[in-house]
């Protein structure tokens, strides 16, 4: 086995100490200073403290984001399905019911022979918070509401407001000059 060399002095004082292995191979030999050797415990908490601050700081931004984006896909989905229910009264001629549940957060577009039946759940973190026009009798807000569609008649203006949790809001509607569904932010 190798021996270990030391200078003959004995002191370190700080500098740069070479360790070989007796076999004179340089491959073998490597500088170490005595006050670099790693990181302190305080120093990796110091760091792990730091991270956490950052990611509290952002997490609320990051929440908001998802938010954001959770009600944009709902109120496109809900757009979407609107396009479906109207684009197949007007190609298939059959009357097309399309009933919109605040309470149960669905929305449902069925023919009368059944041969056409769709169901949307919207998700947990994104409510329907109204449907217009609304209805100057009605008892319950939170009501299902029917609407037609006919084929080749007028399409019933529609609209749908939505929002998520934080209060972020989208209104879904239909024009009923153009039949178009559209989605816009609420302020």
């Amino acid at each position: 086995m190798g021996q270990v060399s030391r200078p003959a002095d004995g002191v370190h004082a700080g500098l740069p100490v070479e360790l070989t292995t007796g076999s004179g191979d340089p491959a073998q030999t490597w500088t170490s200073a005595p006050h670099e050797r790693g990181v302190t415990l305080i120093e990796a908490l110091i760091v792990v403290a730091l991270i956490a601050m950052i990611a509290a700081v952002s997490f609320p931004a990051i929440g908001a984001g998802l938010d954001t984006l959770r009600l944009r896909s709902a109120s496109d989905s809900i757009v979407s399905f609107l396009n479906i229910a109207l684009d197949h009264a007007d190609r298939r001629q059959q009357a097309v019911e399309v009933i919109i549940s605040p309470r149960e957060n669905i929305l449902l577009s069925r023919t009368a022979d059944l041969g056409f039946s769709r169901r949307m759940d919207i998700p947990e973190q994104v409510r329907i918070l109204s449907v217009l026009p609304v209805l100057p009798n009605a008892r319950d807000p939170e009501e299902p509401r029917h609407f037609l569609l006919y084929p080749g008649g007028s399409v019933p203006g529609i609209g749908i407001e939505i929002s998520t949790l934080r209060g972020q809001k989208r209104m879904v509607s239909v024009d009923p000059v153009t039949g178009s569904p559209r989605s816009e932010v609420v302020p």
